[in-house]
């Protein structure tokens, strides 16, 4: 199978931040390799903004170098690479002050698409935002975007909404959750609602729990100061793995709109229950064969914020009432795996003895390390002997099903492609994240007044036994977490 790039209209991109690390790793490489496959046209214009002191020609030469290290098998070989460096331009701006907004209006052009990528901190979305208005700079077409975290609590997130809907309209304001552009979690859009195989079974009567991983084999070393201002809750479950719980449980929307898909999304938010505090295992990671502890990247002997949590959440609406969702997510686990996984009840009356209690089917959608879907079933033991019963898994992995042509994109590619065509289903309106913070800031205050310390957990493992116990407790049990490493 062969993949259909379409090309999208000539634009004027400016990355605040260029200098920065987001930039150089993930967006100009993903822009690069765009461009690369003929999506982005040459009258395309990428501006580079920040307060390094710079030329044009020395920012080129920075992302050249950039380009050679995380784009390298592209970068190295493709005939393109000067001719998307000349696309490249760059302007030293002063975000407080006034310094290079008229040399940045100058470069931009009238009858192409405008967008403005706030690779910064939030508390500069605000100031920037207000100096793309007052210099002219922005137009009411105009598209600006921004990276999480989008606040730290509901009210800090209604102070950045505010800020931002000053100079732009919510239809201008894209929220980016790298996790949305990734392959697999649009696959389960399409699996759910493309097919009239599931639909009828894509409820509590037939699934008995569906399990939300995202682990990681690595620490917090070198940024565990900014890490403990967040922790796993903040840092991931409100908006990552949240993102994933909507997707998994929403209703079908009327129509595959940008705003019919977060309605739902807003909805299944809205019906989340409280979680309490004997529904969640908090853990911190020890030290352990000559490594420091999370309190040693963190800097802080006493921190009591969590590398770890897993939870128990429940859905009050008749889709999911007595299906519980299982959320786990931490730092220096046994491998690096992001997964949904969706396990159905048993048949109702088992003739298989040696099945009986036996969890056959389950559906994994795999996120990383390997994008794919599994689904897994019981069949016949092949051979003489008897009705000898066996696991065995239809596997898709994109890149080997749809072949090497067909390997998934990187997220952010996705997701800047999709801000240029002004297709906003993939990003975060503003009342999912207050919704999703409006959840989210109890269970954070609930154990903030206990001081209760996060349960220990050894490096390389699947977190604390706590964790165990919240699934046996159902006599359920979580699945493994493979060994993989970081990429």
């Amino acid at each position: 199978m062969v993949s259909r790039v379409i090309p999208v209209d000539p634009f004027d991109l400016v990355i605040f931040g260029a200098t920065g690390d987001l930039a150089r790793r993930k967006i100009l490489p993903g822009l690069f390799h765009r461009f690369t496959v003929g999506q982005l046209p040459e009258t395309s214009r990428i501006v580079g903004a920040a307060r390094s002191e710079l030329d044009a020609e020395a920012f080129r030469s920075m992302i050249r170098e950039s380009l050679l290290e995380f784009a390298p098998n592209i970068a190295a070989e493709s005939k393109l690479l000067a001719q998307f460096l000349d696309m490249l331009h760059y302007v030293r701006v002063d975000a407080g002050g006034d310094a290079g907004w008229a040399e940045l209006k100058d470069l931009m052009r009238a009858g192409v698409v405008r967008a403005f990528y706030l690779s910064v901190s939030p508390s500069l979305f605000g100031t920037i935002g207000g100096k793309l208005h007052d210099h002219a700079i922005a137009t009411p077409e105009s598209r600006i975007v921004v990276e999480k975290p989008f606040g730290h609590d509901l009210e800090t997130a209604q102070a950045l909404n505010a800020d931002l809907r000053a100079n732009f309209d919510e239809s201008q304001i894209y929220r980016i959750d790298h996790y949305l552009g990734k392959e697999t979690v649009q696959n389960l859009m399409a699996l759910r609602f493309a097919n009239a195989l599931w639909e009828p079974l894509w409820n509590s009567t037939h699934i008995d729990h569906v399990q939300i991983t995202v682990a990681e084999s690595l620490g917090v070393e070198g940024r565990g100061e900014y890490y403990d201002r967040s922790g796993a809750m903040r840092d991931m479950v409100q908006n990552h793995l949240m993102q994933l719980l909507c997707l998994t449980a929403m209703e079908p929307p009327s129509r595959f709109d940008p705003n019919a898909v977060r309605d739902e999304k807003v909805k299944v938010i809205e019906a989340l229950e409280p979680v309490a505090q004997k529904d969640i295992a908090r853990g911190q990671y020890r030290a352990a064969g000559g490594e420091g502890s999370y309190r040693d990247h963190a800097g802080d002997p006493d921190s009591r914020t969590e590398s770890f949590i897993a939870m128990k959440v429940k859905i009050a609406n008749w889709r999911w009432a007595g299906t519980p969702f299982y959320l786990r997510t931490g730092k220096k686990l046994r491998g690096r795996s992001s997964e949904i996984a969706v396990i159905f009840r048993d048949p109702p009356h088992m003739i298989f003895p040696a099945m009986e209690g036996h969890k056959g089917n389950a559906l994994i959608i795999r996120l990383q390390p390997d994008e794919g879907i599994t689904l897994r079933n019981t069949i016949k033991d092949p051979g003489p002997g008897g009705m000898r019963l066996a696991e065995v898994s239809l596997d898709m992995t994109f890149a080997d099903a749809l072949g090497e042509e067909a390997t998934p994109q990187d997220a952010y590619e996705r997701l800047i492609m999709d801000v240029i065509r002004g297709d906003q289903t993939l990003f975060m309106r503003g009342d999912e994240v207050e919704a999703a913070w409006a959840w989210a800031d109890p269970i954070i205050y609930g154990w903030e007044e206990t001081r209760q310390p996060p349960y220990p957990y050894d490096p390389a493992s699947s977190g604390p036994e706590e964790a165990l116990m919240l699934m046996h407790r159902d006599g359920r049990r979580w699945r493994e977490i493979t060994r993989k490493d970081d990429k």
